[in-house]
């Protein structure tokens, strides 16, 4: 596509035509698929990055001031976004993966029979201080999900099963679990976001009456 052709493009979609959305959808999901599997090397997340990325195309388009060609600002969102989606999935497996180390811990802590402590957080490595505090955000995140969003994240992200799997599971479509799969990561990644710009690795002073 040539710029006279962007151009055009570009007012059509920001006056709100419904034929340009289509039109974008047709010319570049295949070009932003093909990116977005170069780099999440997963169909299904690819698919998702797609939708997510034309979403965004279209919600932004009034802010494309046209410096580069619409090709090129198209396929940093869709760098940006298959690199957000790499980020929060690395992040739940680790936290998903220090919860059942935590979960083992306390069962052993348990069948000794120790008294349960307060745990000393000055005395924690400042990487398992910051594990702690990831696993600790993520799941008070997915917890603040609306039920319809939380149960197909837990069963696909955290517990690992297939789309059918959760569909079979919920007694949905499997369109219908992507669906809500989609959304559902959308605001969790919101949410880890905030967390994200205040992380500290140190917890917060306990306040006194």
């Amino acid at each position: 596509m040539d710029r006279t052709q962007d151009r055009q493009l570009i007012t059509r979609l920001q006056s709100g035509e419904e034929a340009a959305v289509h039109e974008l959808a047709e010319r570049y999901s295949p070009r932003i698929f093909q990116l977005a599997m170069r780099h999440v090397k997963n169909r299904e997340d690819a698919e998702e990055i797609t939708q997510d990325v034309l979403v965004k195309v279209y919600r932004k388009i009034d802010a494309f001031r046209g410096d580069s060609a619409l090709s090129s600002w198209i396929y940093r969102i869709t760098f940006n976004t298959a690199m957000s989606r790499l980020r929060t999935d690395r992040a739940v497996r680790v936290a998903d993966q220090e919860h059942e180390r935590l979960l083992a811990a306390e069962e052993s802590e348990s069948r000794e029979r120790r008294p349960r402590q307060q745990a000393d957080w000055s005395s924690l490595p400042d990487e398992e201080l910051l594990r702690l505090q990831l696993r600790t955000a993520i799941q008070n995140a997915i917890q603040e999900l609306p039920e319809i969003y939380r149960a197909p994240v837990v069963l696909r992200d955290i517990q690992g099963l297939t789309t059918e799997e959760a569909s079979s599971r919920l007694h949905v479509k499997d369109q219908t679990l992507k669906s809500r799969l989609h959304r559902g990561r959308l605001m969790l990644r919101d949410k880890l976001r905030a967390f994200a710009g205040g992380m500290t690795l140190h917890p917060p002073t306990p306040a006194y009456s």
